[in-house]
């Protein structure tokens, strides 16, 4: 993993599992949704770190529980080296300005009662910021970073595009000055003409500001050309994590090389001499899991232990983590 003195942000057997209940008169757990189970990774200052993996693996529910919008059910968030897990309300209160969230639905996270002045202005008042004219200055600036003018400050969310919306909520973000940042699919509900003008400004924000992100998505292409670094993650765990180039050239987990084969390659010469891996199968409930490996009912080189000991989480090459019983050369 980075440096101790270059972390910002270090998750350590991170668990969020949500309890089912059942009866006929006794409303009582009957088991568990197994979101989150046992994730480990860290963020290095100033960086990118990618989060991937197909829909219901946890790649959200994982960034609500490091900024303890969910709290988890057992393991540590280490932020700045202050374990958030153990803080009160008022101490997590005072840690909340440096880290922001930027949600995945533009037209669902913005209040449309209210004003875009209201909204970017919402996190300053709270926490006692500013107010009056500096308030106003503050929120002009704001709407200026992301690409916004100080006209807009009277409209009302509806009168603006998906594009412009997610403009309005990165500025809400970016208020307190955060220096870490949880992007949770900021593009995945915009067209696509737009989604590359939102990861230029993220880019250049970072830049700017010198913010880290945690940016989660599906769009495997859009985290090759954002992220530092890339973790791959299914049914609630971090199947493997490595730095940008590594995952995608030499990846060493099946389930990465499957997903990696599905990204489409803008040449027909070189799309035609590619290997297509197909997963077989749907992925297991989170709620009954696989024993031993998660990935075991749906890999096509399974092994006999796959299926009955959990595979070891570690370093096999400087800086690449994977959670694999073929470790030594690529599996397909």
């Amino acid at each position: 993993m980075s440096p101790k003195e270059d972390m910002i942000v270090r998750v350590e057997g991170l668990k969020k599992h949500f309890p089912i209940s059942g009866g006929l008169i006794w409303s009582r757990p009957i088991g568990a949704v197994k979101a989150v189970d046992g994730v480990s990774f860290d963020v290095a200052r100033g960086e990118t770190l990618g989060l991937v993996g197909e829909s219901g693996c946890g790649k959200s529910t994982t960034g609500r529980a490091i900024l303890q919008l969910q709290k988890p059910t057992a393991g540590h968030v280490f932020f700045d080296g202050v374990d958030l897990t153990t803080l009160s309300a008022e101490e997590l209160r005072q840690l909340r300005p440096k880290m922001q969230m930027i949600f995945q639905d533009p037209y669902a996270s913005l209040n449309p009662r209210h004003s875009v002045a209201k909204i970017v202005a919402e996190p300053l008042v709270i926490h006692g910021e500013a107010g009056g004219g500096e308030l106003r200055a503050r929120v002009e600036h704001l709407l200026e970073l992301v690409g916004l003018k100080a006209v807009h400050l009277k409209r009302f969310p509806h009168e603006f595009s998906g594009g412009q919306r997610q403009r309005i909520g990165i500025a809400r973000a970016l208020a307190l000055n955060p220096s870490f940042i949880v992007c949770d699919e900021p593009i995945s509900a915009l067209d696509v003409s737009i989604q590359a003008q939102v990861i230029n400004l993220l880019q250049d924000l970072q830049e700017q500001l010198g913010l880290t992100y945690l940016f989660i998505a599906h769009d495997l292409s859009m985290v090759r050309h954002l992220s530092h670094r890339v973790a791959v993650m299914y049914l609630g765990k971090i199947a493997e994590l490595a730095d940008r180039r590594t995952l995608f050239d030499e990846p060493l987990h099946p389930y990465t090389q499957s997903l990696i084969s599905a990204v489409p390659v803008p040449s027909p010469r070189v799309e035609r001499q590619r290997r297509r891996i197909i997963l077989k199968g749907d992925v297991p409930s989170p709620a009954n899991p696989p024993p031993g490996c998660v990935f075991s009912t749906r890999c096509p080189v399974v092994l006999e232990e796959c299926s009955q000991v959990e595979p070891e989480y570690r370093e096999v090459r400087p800086g690449h983590f994977v959670a694999c019983w073929r470790t030594e050369t690529p599996a397909l």
